[in-house]
């Protein structure tokens, strides 16, 4: 028995040697869900999967003329009330979460940009005031009068 022929270790790994093996990590194409959002979805989809699940059972009911098709679309019908809350309720969970938690302070970003162009046009402004209108020295003011302040 030959070393390819065996069911040794580098069994179905195939001619070239090293392969991949079982689990292999992939980076994530978008991030993961916040866990109240990823609840309320679950939720949602189950409740979506019930009703779809009872419409058609009632459809199936009232095809055959069946007295069950009538309560069964009684529920249908509070089904499609109940889905469209639960996926309102994913889409409320959604706005709430971004509204508290994502909000993101970059240096880069618009506001701060803004605030910094607010600040340097504004100590523009101060030091075009100073240069326009010096301050009266003290020896020279109301108060050297009084002979408080020496004038050297």
């Amino acid at each position: 028995m030959s070393s390819d022929e065996g069911g040794g270790a580098r069994a179905g790994l195939g001619v070239g040697g090293a392969g991949r093996g079982l689990w292999v990590e992939e980076p994530a194409r978008r991030r993961r869900m916040p866990d109240s959002v990823r609840t309320s979805a679950v939720r949602a989809v189950l409740i979506v999967a019930v009703t779809l699940t009872q419409a058609t059972i009632t459809f199936f009911l009232t095809l055959t003329g069946s007295w069950l098709a009538l309560p069964m679309g009684l529920g249908a019908i509070a089904g499609t009330i109940v889905a469209t809350w639960g996926v309102l309720d994913v889409w409320i969970t959604r706005q709430t979460w971004n509204q508290r938690y994502g909000v993101l302070s970059e240096p880069s970003s618009t506001a701060r940009s803004r605030r910094r162009e607010a600040r340097r046009a504004s100590r523009a402004a101060r030091e075009a005031r100073k240069a326009a209108a010096p301050r009266i020295p003290r020896q020279e003011g109301p108060l050297a009068a009084s002979g408080r302040y020496s004038t050297r």
